[in-house]
């Protein structure tokens, strides 16, 4: 009697694999340049959703949630790439509302393990943060706390600077406080981003408070609070004020950084302070810290606007118009002060011939050769 083959029963792992590699093969066929960006179940899930092919992708989700690579049989199981992919795809599909539910019977099927079902949320919380959906990220957050898991600084943080972002300054200041009982101290970005918030709605005075709340002696930030403190007083021009916190700056132990320089000369500079802007090149300089543009867009500006174009000469010698432009400045201070006329027309120059060899002094030049012939214009009208 003949006996009948016998046909080994694939797992769900070895037919999503197989799932996998046909589509691959498939895709490859259509697109060759698809053969290297997806080599794998991730980067096939991210490539269909990139490219628009949300079919394809809600295809492939499913059969990845109703295969057995979320299984309890082990915690490597859970893959947080691949979850990763799950959630951005969703995601780009705009089916924020079906990540919940998904992260939920994930860690349900892996409940022991607490440190995976926190990244996974971890991962949702940054989602939805990203596209603004702060009453998600509050769900999130509600989820995690009710599973019993702990809000770790990654996550506490990533809350706070998503609230910063699209929420408004009282909101940002409530979650804050709660960063604050949690006893998780605020990362350098969260503070970055709070400081936007403030800046963009003029609310100087709560950044300075903002910023000593904090502590300014904290330093593993580096200046970013002391810059922040003395931008708080610079754009609104109290000089006597930021002349008094700059000496307890160095007074603390903390050395000027070329920020904090440009902070100080932006506000001497649209005060034509040309003695307080000379002394502050001075202490540049045995600092041993090289100027950027925005430092000479300080002079320029400054002697122009008092007709002082002779003596310009003088004071840029003093630092080298030889040297190639750069821009080094922390954007916060542009969010703040903007950027002078002398520095926005030369970012204009420098992306327009990227290829040249640009010097600070042809940038002078040119600049000084275009505000002669708008003088001459506006004097023959």
């Amino acid at each position: 009697m003949n006996s009948q083959p016998h046909h080994r029963r694939r797992n769900p792992n070895e037919q999503l694999q197989l799932s996998v590699e046909k589509r691959e093969h498939l895709l490859r066929e259509l697109n060759p340049q698809c053969e290297k960006s997806c080599s794998n179940v991730s980067s096939l899930l991210l490539y269909y959703a990139d490219n628009g092919l949300f079919a394809e992708a809600q295809s492939l989700c499913d059969e990845i949630l109703y295969s057995s690579f979320f299984s309890p049989t082990s915690s490597t199981n859970i893959d947080l790439d691949l979850v990763s992919s799950l959630i951005q795809c969703y995601a780009q599909m705009g089916h924020f509302h079906d990540i919940l539910p998904i992260l939920d019977d994930i860690t349900t099927r892996n409940p022991t393990d607490n440190e995976i079902s926190r990244s996974v949320y971890s991962l949702a919380v940054s989602c939805f943060g990203r596209a603004g959906l702060l009453e998600l990220m509050e769900e999130t957050l509600y989820k995690m706390t009710a599973k019993g898991l702990k809000i770790d600084s990654f996550t506490g943080n990533t809350f706070v600077k998503y609230y910063s972002c699209h929420g408004s300054i009282l909101e940002m200041e409530y979650v804050y406080q709660r960063l604050k009982k949690s006893r998780i101290s605020i990362e350098k970005d969260t503070i970055r981003a709070m400081a936007s918030a403030y800046i963009s709605e003029r609310k100087y005075f709560k950044l300075g408070e903002f910023v000593k709340d904090v502590g300014l002696g904290r330093l593993n930030v580096g200046n970013l609070l002391w810059n922040l403190l003395l931008l708080s007083y610079a754009v609104n021009f109290k000089m006597k004020t930021l002349q008094r916190e700059f000496l307890n700056m160095l007074d603390n132990g903390f050395r000027p950084d070329l920020n904090t320089f440009n902070i100080r000369a932006l506000a001497f500079s649209k005060m034509c302070m040309f003695w307080d802007l000379h002394l502050s090149l001075n202490h540049m300089k045995n600092e041993r810290v090289g100027p950027d543009l925005v430092m000479y867009g300080c002079f320029v500006d400054a002697y122009l606007e008092r007709r002082l174009g002779r003596n310009l000469p003088f004071a840029l010698e003093k630092m080298g118009t030889g040297r190639v432009p750069v821009v080094r400045t922390d954007p916060l201070v542009f969010e703040a002060f903007g950027k002078g006329d002398f520095h926005a027309s030369s970012e204009v120059l420098l992306e327009s011939s990227k290829k040249k060899r640009w010097s600070y002094a042809e940038l002078v030049r040119i600049y000084l050769k275009k505000r002669y012939r708008s003088n001459q214009i506006f004097w023959n009208y």
